[in-house]
């Protein structure tokens, strides 16, 4: 089986569908936030594990977990939502192995994403 988009595409028109006739200048600006913001909090979730603080390294997955979902990075979403529901209920054992999954789901919608917000 084919694997799942990176993007789902429907998250994308309805970004579009925001500001429409703007020529993707919207979407570019939330994609641009979200490939800015996403590494710091991935950075975040790095140091609050080895600082063992579980509410920082929760804080920080909600929030890759929501801004992922507003551009359609579904498998990225769905990662982070597991590091946030385990990290809330576990604390922060047996999380490193998805922080690493983390990384590369956001490379890949990163990269998915730079192909669909650039300049046509």
């Amino acid at each position: 089986m084919a694997d799942p988009l990176v993007i789902d595409p429907q998250a994308i028109e309805n970004l579009r569908a925001l500001n429409p006739g703007d020529h993707d200048e919207f979407l570019r600006e939330i994609a641009g936030i979200f490939l800015e913001d996403t590494p710091l909090r991935i950075a975040e979730l790095a140091q609050s594990l080895g600082a063992g603080d579980a509410a920082k390294f929760t804080r920080a997955a909600h929030s890759i977990k929501g801004s992922s979902a507003n551009l359609g990075a579904m498998t990225l979403r769905a990662v982070a939502e597991r590091l946030e529901h385990q990290s809330r209920k576990d604390g922060l054992g047996g999380v490193a192995p998805l922080v690493d999954e983390i990384k590369s789901e956001f490379a890949r919608a990163e990269a998915a994403l730079r192909k669909i917000i650039q300049p046509r």
